[in-house]
């Protein structure tokens, strides 16, 4: 009898946007190359580096690799969107071009979308590696039981609508395979920007079919000082205003859906704290007259938020006495 690697394989397409980063590039694409389930798609879509890849693409002499270079910087979403677009497989995996997938990545997560027609999508657990490659384990472990995967059953979910927008479980960027028909990737709108992975996992959670989770860590996540997650923390204010413009449309949207409405409360809240955070960004770029509703909204949809009460205060402070205040609104 014929092993399922042995079988004909459906076509999987790994998605690998990338901007400036060749080193880590390098490193995405040799594990997507490496993975023992071989009947693959490599797309790098990248987003006008300013030194084009190509050269490094094409010197992995891969057939299966599939190279798109946009003549200006079209943003992370529209760059991620396009590589989608290009995909033919029967399923698509997203591989960030600073990550990096264990060999059997693929293989233990196509089988059960294959056995199964009413899922739509396989994710595993990840562990969390530095700027060298060197796995934290600490940092892995706080990952995973904070995303609640420590208690996640393995197996088929279904509905998944906790485990994918409240527990925010399924690393839909980095550690998912998905079922490529059932989605529409030009329903997602420009506005999700940076939280487009969970705007996907949104549009799995709504479609009616069933996630299967994995319960082994089969790739690894790079936590580095350029990730949008650390940009949009203390450091960059413009990425912070940008992540809670993304964060206030998603959970917009999740508020209004009658499918959702056991969640609404908690899809309130995240609304209401992104309110704040834009606030805070704007009151840290000197927008205070902006700033101001956005506390307002928030102060008046909610019981009490120290955090948002101390924001707005700050915002009739003068300027040079907020900026040494700032740091207890963040």
């Amino acid at each position: 009898m014929l092993s399922y690697q042995e079988c004909q394989q459906p076509l999987v397409s790994v998605i690998i946007p990338t901007y400036n980063r060749p080193d880590y590039l390098k490193q995405a694409i040799a594990s997507a190359i490496k993975q023992t389930y071989q009947n693959i798609e490599i797309i790098v879509s990248d987003n006008c580096s300013p030194e084009n890849p190509q050269a490094l693409v094409a010197s992995f002499g891969d057939s299966r690799i599939r190279f798109w270079r946009h003549q200006q910087n079209v943003g992370m979403l529209a760059n991620q969107q396009h590589g989608f677009k290009m995909a033919q497989g029967k399923y698509i995996a997203s591989l960030h071009d600073d990550d990096i997938w264990n060999e059997d990545f693929l293989a233990k997560l196509v089988p059960p979308l294959e056995e199964n027609s009413e899922l739509i999508l396989a994710f595993c657990d990840q562990y969390i590696i530095d700027k060298n490659s060197i796995i934290n384990n600490i940092g892995t472990e706080e990952n995973t039981r904070g995303y609640k995967r420590d208690k996640l059953a393995k197996g088929i979910h279904q509905p998944f609508y906790k485990i994918g927008l409240i527990d925010k479980s399924i690393p839909t960027a980095a550690s998912c395979v998905i079922r490529n028909k059932f989605v529409d990737w030009d329903s997602i709108p420009s506005e999700v920007g940076g939280m487009w992975d969970l705007y996907l996992t949104y549009l799995c959670c709504i479609s009616g079919y069933g996630a299967y989770y994995y319960p082994e860590r089969l790739t690894q996540y790079r936590a580095h000082e350029q990730t949008d997650t650390m940009l949009s923390g203390s450091r960059d204010v413009q990425a912070k205003i940008r992540k809670a413009k993304s964060e206030m449309f998603c959970y917009q949207v999740f508020m209004e859906d009658a499918r959702l409405q056991q969640f609404r409360k908690y899809f309130q809240q995240k609304w209401l704290e992104a309110n704040t955070t834009l606030g805070i960004g704007l009151l840290r770029s000197e927008q205070i007259a902006v700033a101001r509703p956005y506390f307002w909204r928030a102060l008046t949809k909610q019981k009490f938020s120290a955090r948002t009460l101390v924001a707005l205060s700050l915002s009739f402070t003068p300027q040079f006495l907020a900026n040494k205040l700032i740091e207890m609104s963040k």
